[in-house]
């Protein structure tokens, strides 16, 4: 079965020039990010001289490897009917419906 491309983000600007977005993207990708952090445009851990210490990839797969993924735990579920009852109860005992289907505070 064939695989399906993906679209080429190419955008048109006001002024009518068009931006292709992924090459931009792949071009810049070595780029060191700007700011406090240590990395380049990819993720990569940057050292002195901008050369790549870490890649993406051992960044992610050490991150994944310290923190377990979360175990779904049995949630505390109320009974619905068992809670409609309750408040059928608490809404007898100070209403009361007339003829009109109109609700009335029991006198």
């Amino acid at each position: 079965m064939a695989m399906k491309q993906k679209g080429r983000k190419i955008y048109r600007t006001m002024q009518g020039k068009q931006i292709d977005l992924d090459l931009l993207i792949k071009r810049n990708e070595l780029t060191p990010a700007i700011g406090n952090s240590k990395v380049n445009a990819r993720g990569d851990e940057l050292g002195a001289g901008g050369r790549i210490i870490r890649k993406r990839e051992e960044i992610i797969k050490e991150y994944y490897k310290g923190n377990a993924p979360v175990v779904n735990e049995d949630s505390k579920r109320v009974d619905l009917t068992q809670a409609e009852a309750e408040l059928d109860n608490e809404f007898d005992d100070e209403w009361v419906e007339d003829v009109d289907g109109n609700f009335l505070p029991k006198k």
